[in-house]
């Protein structure tokens, strides 16, 4: 799909990302800035307790605690990044504030949660009730190494604004149960997401174990930057894991990109992954077929 490169445009992934679209359009089509786009974008999902994969009321690690991972990048190339950040219902604002007041690009567990209060975000409980009464039908079952890996599902939101400058974020409560510490690709610059404002950005979604071992969305990015159109370039870096693997893949990984002049793509390794794209017009949900299908 192609669009202009002064026409504002944004792509989210997964169905759950389509209010998140909408109020990233509505900032861009008042001549606001893809950074400012992405940040409050992906900030709606945050904070939606029905989405239990992404911020406040997000599924728990394997005791009970909820743990959150986020990542900005402007057109600048500068980032920022929190990984292992408890108790502060919004990661992405809290990378934007590493990235912009800090020397450093990522922040994790205790120091990031003090310098979040001492930027002034507000220390509160993001375990919900049901995410605790998950967690505790969970704990009770036999086999505590289950890891569901159905419930998983980034927000990743790539945007281009009217000035035809590109942002990205991406934001996560990570796999559901995972081990204590456990980080995934989502705040990793380069894995979960990366922008280069000369070529395109590029964001994941899935297990991110897989998507860190390929690098996945720079990847992406140095393919367009070689010519590759953003379909191809997602098609290729997800046929790199699969080159990797012998025998079934179960798990899921998904990629979105945006070229500079407005060209979208993705790609998935199984059925079942979608995104939301608005040029302007509405949001639509569009369906991925995976490449093992």
């Amino acid at each position: 799909m192609n669009t202009s490169s002064k026409s504002p445009l944004v792509i989210s992934t997964w169905k759950h990302g389509f209010k998140a679209t909408d109020v990233a359009m509505d900032i861009l089509e008042n001549n606001g800035s893809a950074l400012d786009a992405v940040e409050m974008g992906v900030r709606t999902t945050e904070a939606d307790p029905e989405v239990r994969t992404v911020g406040y009321g997000g599924y728990t690690d394997n005791t009970g605690e909820v743990t959150l991972d986020a990542c900005i990048m402007d057109h600048l190339n500068n980032a920022g990044s929190v990984a292992y950040l408890k108790n502060i219902k919004h990661p992405v604002s809290v990378a934007r504030k590493v990235m912009e007041s800090s020397d450093h690009v990522m922040l994790v567990g205790q120091g990031a949660y003090e310098f979040a209060i001492k930027e002034g975000f507000e220390s509160e409980t993001i375990l919900t009730n049901q995410s605790k009464q998950d967690w505790l039908k969970w704990n009770k079952k036999k086999d505590k190494k289950e890891v569901s890996h159905k419930n998983h599902d980034t927000i990743t939101q790539l945007a281009i604004d009217v000035y035809g400058n590109l942002a990205g974020a991406s934001t996560t409560s990570g796999l559901a149960y995972k081990l204590k510490g456990r980080v995934g690709d989502s705040p990793i610059i380069g894995s979960g997401l990366f922008v280069d404002n000369n070529v395109g950005a590029a964001g994941a979604t899935g297990i991110g174990e897989e998507i860190m071992k390929n690098v996945g969305s720079f990847l992406i990015v140095e393919l367009m930057k070689q010519g590759y159109n953003p379909d191809k370039a997602c098609r290729e870096a997800v046929r790199r894991i699969i080159q990797k693997y012998t025998g079934e893949i179960k798990f899921q990984v998904a990629f979105i990109a945006l070229r500079k002049d407005g060209m979208i793509g993705a790609a998935s390794l199984n059925k079942g992954f979608s995104y939301v794209i608005n040029a302007g017009n509405k949001s639509i949900i569009k369906s991925v077929s995976g490449l093992l299908e």
